[in-house]
């Protein structure tokens, strides 16, 4: 059997392909087919797996998070947002088994779909290849995101630390202009400038928020010489 596209998109070759079909099966589908499952049961199931893998890969940065730490930062790593953008990424959403409302609604592109079919899709592996194989697919898929760099980024407000830096000292706030965003609709990159009394600086992200506060967090560090 040939590999289907969404497995050479994870590197995992399914043993039992039947859980990667019924990964993809959305509930609205199960309505106009009542003979099969949906990927309910699986989701259910991700969300533990998942939960357990991304804990085990922050126990394991350097330097060692604090309890409460690691529990800000997962909670903003496993939720709908996010995992729905993991789920675009694997164009996750070209595969989903959708009824015809939701096609007609625009289900492939729902987040809170995609981010259920992405934790659905985590259990068939565990399920399938067992948890070394959900383990190294979950670190895969969170490679950009459980970084130092970009840990050092969640749960910081770096918009309103700049903010409260600038208002201390000079009357206007800073600025932000959208100067530029490129990429295909499922992985655009958008490029946001701040400007201040001391100068300007740019930052990049997945959506224009996170690109202002890449560019809060860089006028921090390169205008003001803050670090966090």
């Amino acid at each position: 059997m040939d590999a289907h596209p969404l497995e050479k998109r994870i590197a995992y070759r399914f043993q039992d392909r039947s859980l990667l079909e019924e990964a993809l099966r959305h509930s609205s589908y199960i309505n106009e087919h009542p003979s099969l499952f949906s990927n309910e049961r699986l989701e259910f199931l991700g969300d533990t797996v998942l939960n357990l893998v991304v804990s085990d890969l922050l126990m394991a940065l350097q330097p060692p998070l604090a309890e409460g730490v690691m529990t800000r930062i997962r909670a903003q790593l496993v939720n709908e947002a996010t995992l729905a953008d993991i789920a675009k990424h694997l164009r996750l959403g070209d595969w989903l088994l959708l009824g015809k409302g939701e096609l007609q609604s625009n289900g492939r592109e729902k987040h809170s779909i995609l981010a259920d079919a992405c934790e659905a899709l985590i259990a068939a592996v565990y399920l399938d290849g067992g948890f070394d194989a959900a383990h190294h697919m979950v670190k895969q898929l969170y490679a950009s995101r459980i970084t130092p760099e970009h840990i050092d980024m969640i749960g910081v407000d770096y918009k309103s630390k700049l903010q409260e830096m600038i208002q201390s000292s000079q009357k206007t706030g800073p600025v932000y202009h959208l100067i530029d965003a490129y990429g295909p609709d499922h992985a655009k990159c958008f490029v946001v400038q701040v400007t201040t009394a001391q100068g300007t600086a740019t930052g990049q992200g997945k959506n224009k928020k996170a690109a202002e506060q890449d560019a809060a967090r860089n006028a921090l560090r390169s205008l003001y010489g803050i670090r966090h």
